[in-house]
């Protein structure tokens, strides 16, 4: 099981990518007392996204995190109403995904459903 992805993001862009995964259903959570200061913690169900505050965040090319979304469609509208740059993706195992960006340019999947398990195959 993942438990948490961190992201770098700048101060100043924070807000909005609290905003960003609040559309995808994640929730602000306390943060340890002696990380709070530089850090925002977000949770949906068992998977946490960690907001690392940084004056200059590393913003991965091709690496990403991918979050699924119950509502896709809802979701995904969310994101664009919200002003929020959003790219269709190929369907890869029967099921539409996209591929939204964050304030710093960071990429997250958004994801219909995931991938069927493979069991060691």
């Amino acid at each position: 099981m993942l438990h948490h992805v961190s992201l770098e993001i700048a101060p100043d862009d924070v807000e909005r990518a609290v905003e960003f995964f609040g559309l995808l259903g994640f929730e602000r959570i306390a943060a340890p007392d002696p990380i709070a200061s530089f850090v925002t913690w977000l949770e949906a169900s068992t998977t946490q996204i960690h907001l690392i505050h940084t004056p200059e965040p590393t913003t991965p090319t091709l690496g990403h995190p991918a979050v699924v979304v119950g509502d896709f469609d809802s979701g995904v509208g969310r994101l664009r109403e919200a002003g929020f740059q959003v790219e269709e993706a190929d369907e890869l195992w029967g099921e539409r995904r996209s591929f939204a960006v964050l304030p710093g340019g960071q990429r997250v999947e958004v994801m219909a459903a995931p991938p069927p398990p493979t069991h060691g195959e």
